[in-house]
């Protein structure tokens, strides 16, 4: 993998997501630990079944900020 594409891999590693129901952030460097997702998980690879810790929806209610 060249620079270019690390410094891509490492942004998209930072980027939050925010659920659209309640006032949970999602951040990658954090993870959410209590629901098995190891920090460092970008969230392109949190498991389709994971849920919002506040709210239980699933992934499909988060928006990129």
């Amino acid at each position: 993998m060249d620079a270019e594409n690390k410094n891509i891999e490492a942004e998209k590693d930072k980027e939050k997501f925010l659920c659209e129901a309640c006032p949970y952030i999602y951040d990658p460097e954090k993870g959410d630990p209590e629901g098995g997702i190891p920090p460092g998980t970008p969230f392109e690879d949190i498991p389709d079944d994971w849920l919002c810790p506040i709210c239980k929806l699933d992934k499909t209610h988060f928006k990129k900020i």
